[in-house]
């Protein structure tokens, strides 16, 4: 009986035994392949990591390079706002992508892709630097040719200028042989003889020759001849403006004055003071002028 337990102990322990051995061994091979599966998943993380590393890199190359140009070509890439929007977003897309490790050959073929479009980028703003570097260089000679045009022109009016006034004043009459002859009237006012003292004299006779002039304007020209005393008051009947005329953009009195016909040839002119007050001794300045210029100037005396 003890026998026949003991033998059925054995067989409990054996197979105890035996069960506890399948157990260990199917342990230790879950364990062989756990080990195996977190080597093999620990090697593809940093493969994976790798990979998205070297694809990181090369999207901060592109981006990089991207600022680098803006930078480098200023305002010009501002012609170009919607295509550097269109990069910006794709590597925004790019960078979610890399973040969420997503297939790797959809973020190469959007690199690719972006690189096409960052090329694209370049040869544009290449394009444009070349063409506005033209513009400029055009525009230089433009306004180069133009200032000097200016100062051709400039110079051009000063010879105008300087041909205006040389013709100007080669038109200007002259008057030649002035002279002021005090005179006494005789044989009640028919007869005249020079009276060089201040008492005697009755009048201011004024002669000149105005001189032939083939380029001056002819026709109608009004002479003025201004007497100036000793005191250096000017001769004339009255002090308001009807006895005044223009001269370098001011009114200045005359004493008398003559309307002529002038036709480009040699005349001899007369005109006369006649006395409203006693003469004063001393030196007398007779002075004329014609068409806004002063013509000529002699002096006489009285005693």
């Amino acid at each position: 009986m003890e026998t026949t337990e003991k033998k059925s102990t054995d067989k409990t322990y054996k197979i105890i035994i035996a069960v506890l051995g399948l157990v260990i061994a199917v342990l230790v091979w879950q364990l062989i392949v756990t080990r195996y599966k977190v080597h093999y998943f620990t090697i593809e993380k940093d493969k994976t990591q790798s990979i998205n590393m070297g694809l990181q890199h090369q999207l901060d190359s592109l981006l990089v390079e991207h600022d680098k140009i803006k930078k480098e070509y200023g305002n010009l890439s501002n012609q170009l706002t919607k295509k550097d929007s269109i990069i910006l977003a794709n590597a925004d897309e790019i960078q979610k992508l890399i973040e969420t490790q997503s297939d790797y050959y959809r973020i190469k073929r959007k690199l690719d892709y972006l690189r096409g479009i960052t090329q694209g980028y370049v040869s544009q703003i290449d394009s444009l630097y070349r063409v506005n570097k033209v513009l400029k260089e055009e525009n230089v000679q433009i306004t180069d040719k133009f200032e000097k045009e200016q100062v051709k022109t400039t110079e051009l009016t000063k010879d105008k200028e300087q041909l205006s006034e040389k013709v100007s004043l080669a038109s200007t009459l002259k008057a030649y042989n002035i002279k002021g002859i005090p005179v006494r009237l005789k044989s009640g006012g028919k007869k005249e003889e020079v009276a060089d003292k201040a008492k005697k004299a009755d009048k201011i006779k004024v002669t000149f020759t105005l001189s032939e002039n083939l380029i001056a304007a002819n026709g109608n020209k009004t002479i003025y001849v201004r007497i100036a005393r000793p005191d250096e008051k000017i001769l004339t009947v009255s002090d308001d403006d009807t006895y005044t005329f223009d001269y370098n953009g001011e009114k200045i009195q005359y004493s008398v004055k003559k309307d002529i016909d002038y036709q480009n040839k040699a005349m001899e002119i007369i005109l006369y003071w006649d006395k409203v007050e006693d003469f004063t001794p001393g030196a007398y300045v007779v002075s004329v002028f014609t068409d806004g210029y002063l013509i000529g100037e002699a002096q006489f005396g009285l005693k």
